[in-house]
């Protein structure tokens, strides 16, 4: 773990049964923390029985409302954290849960960037033309959230390069990179196309080459 980077510690752990629409069931220990630097209410979600010997795997996941909680079909981050869940707890490790909508920039700017969308902007290009970061989320805090576990080694399950460029830069060693499924619907398509075009995720697209 970076050196530098200011320590943080748990808060609380309490265990959470956990439900979803599907009927999928499982059980967390939710961890909240003192100490993280951008002061926000993040979670980690320990789910599963992890072995030491291997890294754990872990997610971590951007808050969206939309996705999240009402099954918005504008992206897949439902579908994702319902993946990732199961996966993780079959696997063993953790869900980092981030408070930072929209990319980074919040939850209003996150719907102003959805009406420039249906004007036929991608959402990148939204997001600068609301004079915002096409992707501001800083994972300082997903790292900080895994020194406080005693993480220093993972298995990231993620699509996004970004993620797993800025934890080692923080210290975290990403000792394999696992890819989510492609949850791909009608209503979604050009955000994902978005994402392989103008972020490299790697998401396997049978409309883009």
């Amino acid at each position: 773990m970076d050196e530098t980077l200011p320590t943080a510690t748990v808060r609380t752990r309490v265990t959470v049964p956990l439900r979803f629409p599907d009927g999928y069931v499982t059980t967390a220990r939710v961890h909240t923390f003192h100490g993280l630097v951008d002061g926000r209410e993040h979670l980690a979600f320990g789910l599963g029985e992890h072995v030491d010997a291997a890294p754990p795997l872990v997610r971590p996941h951007s808050e969206c409302l939309t996705g999240d909680v009402f099954g918005s079909q504008r992206c897949d981050c439902g579908p994702q954290l319902r993946e990732a869940v199961e996966r993780i707890a079959e696997a063993g490790g953790y869900l980092l849960y981030l408070r930072q909508e929209g990319r980074g920039i919040g939850l209003y700017a996150k719907l102003d960037a959805y009406a420039l969308q249906d004007d036929g902007l991608d959402t990148y290009e939204a997001n600068l033309a609301l004079g915002r970061g096409a992707d501001e989320r800083d994972y300082t805090v997903a790292a900080q959230m895994l020194g406080a576990l005693g993480v220093d080694r993972v298995a990231l399950l993620s699509n996004n390069p970004d993620k797993a460029a800025q934890l080692e830069r923080l210290g975290v060693t990403v000792a394999d990179r696992v890819s989510t499924g492609v949850h791909l619907s009608p209503a979604n398509a050009g955000y994902l196309a978005a994402k392989v075009t103008r972020a490299d995720h790697a998401l396997d697209l049978p409309f883009v080459p």
